[in-house]
């Protein structure tokens, strides 16, 4: 794998990409499509992923063939094709509907830290996913996920926790996520080798 870059995004060949905004160490895959999205800090998503109107936070993890953010039809008129918003490409004398491109990409997805999407999964416009969730392959979510919940099925459905609800608290307050490239290089050995309430006990109330 080639190396990543603090300042210049690794991005794959064949990629569509549209408004976006790259953090440090961001990687994206092969033939991806990205379209009115922030990539925060060690985000990365694997080939063929597709996201829309999404902010995806530090370290989250997109598997292949993914969908997020899907945007939706006018299914409520009477007609659902887009030449109802996209109509300039069919009448030179009309333009497109700015108000439903507007409408389309505030319907944001939130992906929070260190969250891990499944191959294949979908998430649908303005659902958010917790730090450290994790949504099963196939999976397809209409509803926000908790952090640290794992969700799978379609619709998705919770799982379980990967951690007691105590830890998760302990987790969420120690916030590793936001801790300084070198310092996770300098505890890059604990974080290969200490379970999760080992990793706590030796860094809460430490300076990240």
């Amino acid at each position: 794998m080639p190396k990543l870059h603090r300042t210049t995004p690794l991005i794959g060949p064949e990629c569509e990409i549209v408004n976006v905004s790259f953090g440090a160490f961001v990687e994206v895959g092969r033939g991806s499509r990205l379209l009115n999205v922030e990539m925060q800090d060690y985000a990365y998503c694997d080939r063929f992923a597709d996201i829309a109107n999404t902010t995806v936070g530090r370290f989250s993890n997109i598997a292949a063939m993914t969908r997020i953010g899907p945007t939706d039809h006018p299914w409520r008129h009477a007609a659902q094709h887009h030449f109802l918003y996209r109509s300039s490409y069919y009448w030179d004398d009309v333009s497109d509907d700015a108000g439903f491109f507007a409408h389309r990409a505030g319907r944001r997805v939130r992906l929070g830290a260190d969250c891990w999407i499944g191959h294949g999964a979908i998430i649908k416009p303005e659902v958010s996913v917790g730090i450290g969730a994790v949504v099963a392959a196939g999976a397809v979510v209409t509803k926000d996920v908790a952090p640290f919940m794992i969700v799978a099925g379609c619709p998705a459905r919770p799982l379980k926790r990967r951690f007691s609800e105590q830890v998760a608290e302990r987790l969420l307050r120690l916030a590793w996520w936001d801790w300084s490239h070198e310092t996770l290089r300098a505890r890059l050995q604990d974080f290969r080798t200490l379970p999760a309430e080992e990793f706590l006990e030796r860094y809460e109330g430490v300076p990240g």
